[in-house]
This record gives C-alpha cells, sequence and structure tokens, in this order.
C-alpha cells in the first residue's frame, strides 16, 4: 500500500513532550505524497508550555501539510458528510483524548474529526502518548482496541522505572501503520 495521493487527516492533541519527535514523522508523511490535513484540539491552541510556544508549532505544522488549519468543532464536522479523508490519524494521542473518545464525547475539533471520520466507516489510527496508559487508561485502550475501524500504532512503555504507567507509541512506526490500517489491518505487535 503506498500513501501517495491519499488524503491523511492528522488531529493533533497536547501532549507536548511529543512534538519534536511528531514533527519530523509528519515531514516523512508529506515527503511521500499523501495530503495531510491538519487538525489541532483546542489545548493545542490555547496552552504553550516549556516545549514551545503552540501558535509556532500550529504554523509550522500547517506550513508543512500545505493546508489550513481545522481549528474549530464546526470546521471539523464536515469531514463526515464530505468524506473526503481515506484514514485520521490522531498523532499524539493523549490519555484525556482516549478516555473522551471511548465514551463518545466530542467537545473538541479533534474528537468531533474522529466521530465524523468514523461515520464513514474509514480508519481511524491512535498514536498513544499517555501517563496512565497502564492505569486508568488502561480499560479506555481497551474498548478503543476492540472498537471496528480503529487501530493503534505500536507502543511501549518509555520509563518503566520512573513512570510504569506511561505508554507511548513508537512514532517511527506511523506510516507502516497507516498503511496496515488502509488495508484493515492492525500492525503487530502492538505492544513492543
Amino acid at each position: 500500500m503506498d500513501l501517495k495521493g491519499k488524503n491523511i487527516g492528522l488531529a493533533v492533541t497536547g501532549s507536548f513532550c511529543t512534538f519534536s519527535k511528531m514533527e519530523q514523522e509528519i515531514k516523512k508523511l508529506v515527503e511521500t505524497g499523501a495530503s495531510v490535513y491538519p487538525i489541532f484540539s483546542a489545548n493545542v491552541q490555547a496552552t504553550d508550555s516549556r516545549f514551545g510556544n503552540t501558535a509556532d508549532y500550529i504554523q509550522r505544522i500547517s506550513g508543512l501539510t500545505g493546508r489550513d488549519p481545522i481549528l474549530k468543532i464546526e470546521e471539523a464536522e464536515p469531514i463526515g458528510p464530505g468524506g473526503y479523508l481515506d484514514i485520521l490519524l490522531i498523532a499524539p494521542c493523549t490519555g484525556n483524548t482516549l478516555a473522551k473518545l471511548a465514551s463518545g464525547i466530542t467537545d473538541t475539533p479533534v474528537l468531533m474529526a474522529a466521530k465524523a471520520h468514523l461515520r464513514n466507516e474509514k480508519p481511524l489510527v491512535l498514536s498513544v502518548s499517555t501517563n496512565d496508559a497502564l492505569g486508568m487508561n488502561f480499560k479506555n485502550i481497551g474498548l478503543l482496541f476492540n472498537t471496528k475501524h480503529i487501530y493503534f500504532v505500536p507502543f511501549s512503555q518509555d520509563d518503566p522505572k520512573k513512570k510504569p504507567n506511561s505508554m507511548i507509541a513508537r512514532t517511527e512506526l506511523i506510516q507502516e501503520t497507516l498503511k496496515a490500517a488502509l488495508e484493515g489491518r492492525q500492525l503487530q505487535p502492538v505492544i513492543c
């Protein structure tokens, strides 16, 4: 499966510590010849952190993709009826987003994009980045793992001694995961 010519939604949530790593993967994704549509959560739009200014990040990612970002819930809703995305990637996908997605909550542009996209029975890929994957969010990962059309970028513990519940996606596997999901299969092993 080739990603060239595919329409890929890129929904970004607030795991700010992963932004620089994600930016590199987004560059690689654009280089495949895919059309990438950036979508940003409200927290990403409004929260600067020690990892940088998010307005600058949004501008850089939008510049890489060559598309205006989707920043409002009402801008994300037409993804459903328009059906123009082949696949949607939430990267990074925070524990908060996992919990809301598992509960059917659509109170951010990212969650509305996911809901709208899933209505078309097309693949949604989650690139997990959460300090509580093996804690409070373990049940949400389980629920989403068993949900039709949802796939995960393989993930692992990022610091088992200092943060034993924390897990993060292996972002270098994003492209391979997208290709597998477009074929209707989960890239294995999921937990590595």
